[in-house]
């Protein structure tokens, strides 16, 4: 084997256990909470974090770094290239997931959850899911 395709296939080894690690520790970390959401919740949560993100990415009132990077998130959601390509099952909106609590999280320790709560466009469950998926709220 090439010295190119041992590189190449230690970087996918490497994705699939980092990412393998990722969905070991949400699951525990699902079990701790008494009314787990299940797949079809986490993806009817999808448009209300986008419109979300847009959101916040509009409003003056948050600061103009997170703006910036709340801005780069939808970006790079919109777009075609991603770390991992939507096509591959599971793995491809993976990496969208995690970008997207990252920037959640970031925007919600800077902006404040007030903000969060403001601009939330879907249900009260949805916004504790989403402030949950940020750690901002208790595992109650």
């Amino acid at each position: 084997m090439s010295e190119w395709w041992q590189i190449l296939l230690s970087i996918v080894l490497g994705l699939v256990l980092i990412w393998l690690i990722l969905v070991l520790l949400l699951w525990f970390e699902q079990r701790k909470h008494p009314a787990r959401a299940s797949l079809l919740d986490l993806l009817r949560l999808a448009p209300d974090v986008a419109r979300l993100l847009k959101r916040l990415t509009s409003d003056r009132t948050v600061p103009v770094g997170v703006r910036i990077w709340l801005a780069v998130v939808l970006v790079y959601l919109l777009s075609l290239i991603d770390l991992i390509p939507d096509f591959i099952p599971v793995l491809g909106y993976a990496d969208d997931a995690l970008v997207v609590a990252i920037a959640l999280r970031f925007a919600t320790r800077r902006a404040g959850s007030a903000a969060i709560e403001q601009h939330w466009p879907g249900t009260p469950a949805g916004l504790q899911a989403v402030l949950r998926l940020a750690v901002l709220t208790s595992s109650s």
